[in-house]
């Protein structure tokens, strides 16, 4: 990617964010409903934070903070950036308003924008890769943005709508689940090359696959209808400890944004609330749910290796962020489908490093290389990724417990 290209790019991605804010009212902004989500104007002010700390703060030298304490109020989690404001206290600050926000956007854009017009020779390698890297986070953040703020309306009883949309019409009814077989042996996983990927896609390794199949599809909302009739949520021997004791704890009796209108199961969604539709893929599962709904089956979740050695060989395309839906939708053909887009899919495999793995150095090292304890692996994309995010070797990584993100499952089998 040459100078100009990065610089179209960037401009690209930023004014994307600003469009998905486009249907949000100014209160909208500000809410928080839970610890793991924030409000819309803090992740619009967090990526910002990010290309002002990593590149305008080190490289340009006639910059000057529109604010100082906005180094402490957007820093996430980097302890090596300094200080940073509680995650669970962000839907309390009123200010920064939503206009002062939009200014520290300009404000941050114009010295970036100047900085990469006349990048110091010394620097100027370094400078492309972190844009590129900060082009890549703020991707993260339009996705997590759209999870938030789905959350954040689905706990108001007036089911308000954040994007309205005419649905696909749906001609043919989905196929019926099968399974396609893949021959085991070593393979090859992870990014390779000179194209951008996170630390924690590399190195490429080998790895030892079993043989194994994988179902065609997503599970669909009518299938996980049938565990839950069948007593899916009180049946012990099918959850993990933890998960039981979480269970019971949360009172889990469906995915999340599922509810009772007398005797009809319905679906709150970026759209609004709706009639549970039988053949849209199963959503806002946890790990937990996804595991004991395999067992249900007979089946398990896929390794992440299974999955990327099954993915690769097709081509990435499919209901992303760029289709304008924000919806999964029913799989509409046979064969392997919906392996990208859609909804991430759960994997058994702990987030792990793989052998070799080094993580960034200094600060950034602190991108991915420090949650990889207590997380569990999701691949593929959702239909609130954008599609040029997407790779074979992409690695998300929630906690077992979590929900809110676009999350479903597909099942995999040994072949004995």
């Amino acid at each position: 990617m040459n100078d100009a290209e990065l610089i179209k790019r960037y401009q690209t991605v930023r004014a994307r964010s600003e469009a998905l804010c486009a249907p949000l009212e100014t209160e909208d902004y500000c809410i928080q409903a839970m610890e793991n989500v924030s409000p819309s104007k803090w992740h619009l002010a967090h990526v910002t934070w990010f290309f002002e700390m990593f590149i305008l703060v080190p490289y340009a030298k006639q910059y000057r903070m529109l604010c100082e304490k906005y180094a402490h109020l957007f820093n996430s989690y980097y302890e090596t950036a300094g200080t940073f404001f509680p995650r669970p206290q962000r839907g309390m600050l009123s200010r920064p308003t939503v206009a002062e926000v939009y200014s520290y956007r300009r404000h941050v854009d114009t010295a970036l924008l100047e900085l990469l017009a006349h990048p110091p020779e010394q620097h100027a390698a370094d400078i492309r890769q972190r844009v590129q890297l900060g082009i890549e986070h703020e991707i993260q953040h339009q996705e997590l943005l759209l999870m938030d703020t789905r959350y954040n309306f689905s706990i108001n009883p007036l089911h308000p709508v954040y994007h309205k949309v005419a649905l696909p019409a749906l001609n043919d009814p989905t196929p019926k689940m099968a399974w396609q077989e893949f021959t085991g042996g070593i393979v090859e996983i992870g990014h390779d090359g000179d194209s951008f990927a996170y630390d924690n896609e590399r190195p490429r390794h080998r790895t030892l696959l079993q043989d194994f199949k994988l179902g065609t599809r997503l599970v669909c909302n009518a299938e996980y209808l049938a565990f839950i009739d069948d007593g899916g949520y009180d049946r012990v021997d099918l959850w993990l400890s933890d998960a039981w004791r979480t269970l019971n704890e949360q009172r889990w009796q469906a995915p999340l944004y599922w509810f009772k209108q007398g005797r009809d199961w319905m679906h709150f969604d970026l759209t609004g609330a709706h009639t549970l539709h039988p053949d849209e893929p199963v959503s806002h599962l946890s790990h937990y749910e996804a595991d004991a709904y395999a067992r249900w089956a007979g089946k398990r979740l896929p390794t992440e290796a299974e999955w990327e050695h099954a993915a690769g060989r097709q081509a990435i395309s499919g209901n992303f962020l760029d289709s304008g839906l924000y919806v999964p939708q029913p799989a509409q053909q046979t064969g392997l489908t919906q392996m990208y887009g859609d909804l991430w899919e759960w994997t058994q495999s702990a987030y792990l490093p793989y052998p070799g793995f080094k993580p960034l150095p200094g600060t950034l090292g602190e991108y991915n290389g420090k949650f990889m304890s207590a997380q569990m692996v999701l691949r593929g994309g959702s239909c609130i990724t954008a599609q040029e995010h997407m790779r074979a070797s992409y690695r998300n990584f929630f906690r077992a417990a979590d929900r809110w993100m676009f999350s479903g499952l597909r099942l995999a089998e040994d072949i004995l």
